[in-house]
């Protein structure tokens, strides 16, 4: 992994292949792109991979949506159940509902700005104007998600308000320092990818930006609006950038020349150059990963796993580790294999 200021761009002039067709039919080993799902009618945002939540009343279609075991995994869910067991069942089985953060609102606000930058024209596409466009995406965002207002209900004069949404314009005046977006054509913008391995097992997110060379080399571009991470957990950082890649390389058969991360809130600019033993090895992880989270869905046991990040849960109300009592399992439970059956155990993920 390196750090730079000023990464070097590959010219995207819109001539090179698209980087993955749409097919009419979805089987296992062939490619599915579509557009990222719509939000329910409630502007509230949907997990790739996650149903919408049933509307109120509907009690039969809320059990049902609610006793499905998943069916796929995200870099978000996957790193959720790395970093706690239970919080994935919180966020997948359960599906309990979590406040909106400034910060996290921040980010998204952010991602908007940077993508509608793009259908400017390259000569267009300057700081003043990125910066302009905040206040009238953070509207286009309310008006999707008006439970974002309660962000900023008690600030009557609206100096937070306006505090915050001076942060989110440095994080865009920023990035102009890092990339040079007149340069750009990204091929895609928030590009929604779904594969299935030969395990079965269906992969699927959100993709920032992909950028192709004339010559057929893919990067893919991921904006963080927090800081770079320290060398020794650079590692941790490019777990979201490699499951990307992998999900490219298994539908296009094309390794990504490039993954980069751009730090907003620190100004760095983090790149990694995978190969294919990289992609094997996070397919190897993630197959176990997924066998994890399929023997933690057939027994019910979803263990905590306390760190000092439980500080910003939304959910330890109804953890263990706080004294909490978890809601009822809606999925039915399967015994434990025992030791005498032969099964293999799994240790932690």
């Amino acid at each position: 992994m390196s750090t730079s200021q000023q990464p070097a761009e590959p010219a995207t002039d819109g001539s090179a292949t698209p980087v993955v067709p749409r097919p009419a039919v979805a089987a296992r080993s062939e490619a599915v792109v579509e557009p990222a799902p719509a939000a329910p009618a409630d502007g509230t945002a949907v997990e790739p991979g996650t149903a919408a939540a049933p509307a109120a009343g509907d009690e039969g279609t809320e059990q049902a949506a609610r006793s499905a075991p998943p069916t796929s995994l995200s870099p978000s869910r996957a790193s959720d159940f790395m970093q706690c067991p239970l919080l994935y069942r919180f966020r997948v089985i359960d599906r309990l509902p979590e406040k909106p953060s400034e910060a996290a609102t921040r980010g998204t606000l952010v991602h908007a700005v940077l993508e509608r930058l793009f259908d400017d024209p390259a000569a267009e596409r300057t700081a003043p104007r990125a910066k302009a466009m905040v206040p009238g995406q953070w509207s286009r965002l309310l008006e999707a998600r008006p439970e974002l207002g309660e962000l900023f209900a008690e600030d009557p004069g609206g100096e937070r308000l306006s505090r915050w949404l001076g942060e989110a314009e440095q994080l865009v005046e920023r990035w102009f320092t890092l990339e040079d977006p007149t340069r750009l054509e990204p091929r895609e913008r928030e590009m929604f990818v779904e594969t299935e391995l030969e395990s079965g097992l269906r992969l699927r997110g959100v993709i920032d930006r992909v950028d192709i060379a004339p010559t057929g080399e893919v990067r893919i571009v991921d904006y963080k609006t927090g800081k770079a991470p320290r060398p020794e957990y650079s590692e941790g950082a490019l777990f979201q950038m490699k499951f990307y890649a992998l999900v490219i390389w298994r539908l296009k058969q094309v390794v990504p020349r490039r993954l980069q991360l751009v730090y907003l809130g620190s100004g760095d600019v983090l790149t990694y150059d995978p190969v294919t033993a990289d992609l094997e090895r996070m397919e190897r992880k993630l197959l176990a990963l997924w066998e994890a989270i399929r023997l933690a869905t057939e027994t019910g046991d979803w263990r905590p796993r306390p760190t000092k990040l439980c500080g910003w849960c939304d959910h330890r109300a109804v953890c263990p580790e706080f004294g909490g009592t978890p809601p009822v399992y809606p999925l039915s439970v399967s015994p434990r294999a025992s030791a005498e059956d032969g099964q293999g155990r799994m240790g932690p993920v």
